[in-house]
């Protein structure tokens, strides 16, 4: 056998793989707040089932696009999740790649060309980004004058570090943290966090790491929150920046840990007189509510009805809002569920009637 003979060309990957990377690459979409048409759920349903190929899917979704008499702009930015999508299930699906800013570029100009004019370059203007997470305030971005110098330092400064005497918790906390770094100088207008998600699912095979579970497709919303307040600080309102949920997140993809991702707990909450306050406020009854739930995680509101001396229908209204403010969760079904309740230690209880 010549040397030649022990490459062998990149096939189609198989189903499980497929699944996984469809899963992965629709789920990203979340990161923008971005929703794929059900034809792009079709059509990945086709390549997962191998009846079409990845590069099939991918002129199958573009020529969808190109047909359409009539282009309907109504916000939804459907055509760009459909396209994408179906990118980043072509890249994650490729057994390809280079560590370097040039690498990183490239995955942003491959994701978004055709979508965005300044698909792969670095913008070239300074930019702010109101975060839901941070109650509308912005992360501080790097400078467009030092986008470059700033990647090619922490590529640097990556490439060059030894993980050799770090635990698997203490690598995947400098993965987390180089991660966060990137994503921070923001290097591309728009497109930055998935560029980013898909480069760290690459750079993680590296390592020998499979990744090949959903964490990054069902929590892509909680990824991209985890990183902004891995950057943002206030220290008049004492908000500090704290990597604490981005390695919650990085220990259950890399470290198969169950720690609870839910993005109201990243949520910085700003009372009235423009403090920072993360206990939850409650009225008398909730708290009696909440703490026949505790008893009794089977109770139903007609039976707290009778238990509290108020009617079925306020409790039932209770219930709703303390479900909405993250306080309970139901889990399983109407008739043989339970309630769940959540932060318990972040009670502040409002002495008020409802």
């Amino acid at each position: 056998m010549t040397d030649l003979e022990n490459y062998l060309t990149q096939g189609e990957p198989d189903q499980q793989e497929r699944g996984y990377v469809w899963h992965t690459a629709i789920g990203l979409q979340q990161t923008d707040g971005l929703k794929p048409s059900d034809y792009l759920i079709a059509t990945a349903n086709k390549n997962i089932n191998g009846d079409i190929t990845l590069e099939e899917a991918q002129t199958l979704i573009d020529g969808y696009y190109k047909a359409r008499p009539v282009q309907v702009d109504d916000g939804s930015r459907t055509e760009e999740a459909d396209k994408v999508s179906a990118r980043v299930a072509l890249i994650l699906s490729e057994k390809t790649f280079s560590f370097s800013p040039s690498e990183y570029i490239a995955i942003h100009r491959r994701l978004f060309d055709g979508i965005y004019k300044f698909a792969g370059k670095i913008r070239d203007y300074n930019i702010t980004k109101s975060e839901w997470v941070m109650n509308g305030a912005t992360v501080y971005y790097a400078s467009a004058q030092s986008i470059r110098d700033t990647l090619d330092y922490d590529f640097k400064q990556e490439m060059t570090f030894s993980y050799k005497c770090f635990s698997m918790a203490g690598t995947a906390e400098h993965i987390a943290k180089f991660i966060s770094g990137i994503w921070q100088i923001h290097a591309f207008g728009e497109g930055n966090t998935r560029t980013t998600a898909v480069f760290a699912i690459k750079y993680l095979r590296t390592f020998g790491f499979d990744v090949t579970n959903d964490i990054f497709a069902e929590n892509a919303w909680y990824f991209r929150n985890a990183l902004v307040r891995a950057n943002y600080n206030d220290f008049k309102l004492g908000i500090h920046a704290t990597q604490k949920y981005l390695d919650r997140f990085f220990a259950n993809l890399l470290l198969g840990e169950n720690n609870v991702l839910k993005n109201r707990d990243l949520l910085v909450r700003v009372s009235a007189n423009g403090t920072v306050n993360d206990t939850v406020k409650i009225t008398v009854t909730q708290q009696k509510i909440l703490m026949a739930l505790i008893e009794n995680p089977h109770a139903t509101a007609q039976q707290i009805a009778g238990r509290s001396n108020v009617s079925e229908t306020t409790v039932k209204r209770a219930f709703s809002v303390l479900k909405s403010a993250g306080l309970i969760e139901r889990v399983g079904s109407d008739k043989t569920g339970h309630w769940v309740v959540n932060d318990r230690s972040a009670f502040a209880f409002q002495r008020h009637k409802i």
